[in-house]
């Protein structure tokens, strides 16, 4: 029971945290800008607001991969 609920967990923090790596710009841009990313004439070489908050949700969402593994590997190595 306990291992399909966090199957299903670390199914979708998995999918979420694709979805946010392909959300940042990289050299060309990328479709950060597509949520006002580069909309940032005045800074040059800052960031936006909108890309720090897509920094910490994609930190967030990794550290849930990670607890969501080592968890899914004690689980299944106890059975």
């Amino acid at each position: 029971m306990l291992d399909g609920l966090f199957s299903v967990l670390h199914l979708l923090v998995s999918l979420a945290l694709i979805f946010l790596i392909l959300l940042h710009a990289g050299k060309g841009g990328g479709m950060g800008d597509m949520f006002g990313g580069g909309m940032s004439s005045g800074n040059v070489g800052g960031s936006t607001v909108v890309e720090k908050n897509l920094d910490r949700l994609t930190v967030i969402l990794a550290l849930a991969f990670s607890v969501t593994t080592f968890v899914l590997t004690w689980i299944l190595a106890t059975n």
